[in-house]
């Protein structure tokens, strides 16, 4: 990419901005520009990876005798992520432009475009809450006669003892998480860099999966990968893989949506 692409930039908020065509190993560099922007933001970055294990240690604590809406809830992490990773695109951005990785900022990275972040993470609240309450559905459904211990759902899944309610699950859970991912994928770094409106970002996203569905597919299945081995480890390990996530979507974003013309 040259350095004109990666200067940050504000367009009018309803501009549709370009969309270019990528090759499916860009992901290697997504992920290796992720890790490293993590290294550069340092305990910046570490406190968001440290705010999602504290939330799902949190979560499994409330929910411990509700394993169906823990299960959606922690599932959520996959939905509500593009939001609760606003900081890290910030920080991303800050070392873009070679200012220093503050974490303070980067708190409030939303509050120049408040209306349209603050609509699209609405938006994902509504679908996390709606998972929620699928998830418990499934749950009662295959399991009538009481809800089962975290160790019956792991067991079921692992064992195939329950095999279409795996195949149920991961399925119903898989279109809610395509939806998100579809809408969100550059939405939210669109939103933060360029001031975009909700509508246009969106769009924006949408077509980058459009032009660019092999690469895109594979940097999701990235995505549920590292977010998945950080709830194996008992959250822990999202300590570290959530900052690269987001760090690595901010990169994403820079190499799909083309800077603007006039820079």
């Amino acid at each position: 990419m040259s350095k004109s692409d990666k200067s940050v930039t504000e367009s009018p908020s309803g501009s549709f901005p370009t969309i270019r065509r990528v090759k499916a190993s860009a992901i290697i560099d997504w992920l290796h520009a992720g890790v490293e922007d993590t290294r550069r933001a340092g305990r910046a970055s570490l406190f968001y990876g440290l705010f999602f294990a504290v939330a799902g240690w949190l979560m499994h604590k409330v929910f411990a005798e509700a394993y169906g809406l823990f299960a959606g809830l922690t599932t959520g992490f996959l939905l509500l992520g593009p939001f609760l990773a606003t900081g890290l695109y910030d920080l991303s951005r800050r070392m873009e432009l070679g200012e220093p990785p503050k974490l303070v900022p980067s708190l409030t990275a939303w509050r120049p475009n408040i209306a349209n972040i603050g609509l699209f993470a609405g938006l994902l609240v509504v679908v996390l809450l709606i998972w929620a309450r699928v998830s418990i559905i499934i749950f009662t459904h295959f399991f009538d006669a009481e809800l089962p211990t975290f160790a019956d759902v792991v067991l079921s899944v692992i064992t195939l003892k329950q095999p279409i309610f795996t195949l149920v699950y991961f399925s119903v859970g898989g279109l809610f998480a395509a939806f998100v991912f579809a809408i969100s994928v550059v939405a939210m770094p669109l939103m933060v860099d360029r001031k975009s409106n909700a509508v246009t970002a969106a769009r924006a996203s949408l077509l980058a999966c459009a032009r660019n569905p092999v690469p895109l597919l594979l940097w999701a299945f990235c995505i549920v990968v590292l977010i998945g081995f950080g709830f194996a480890t008992s959250f822990l390990g999202l300590i570290v893989t959530m900052p690269v996530v987001g760090h690595a979507t901010w990169h994403v974003y820079r190499d799909v949506v083309e800077a603007n013309s006039h820079q």
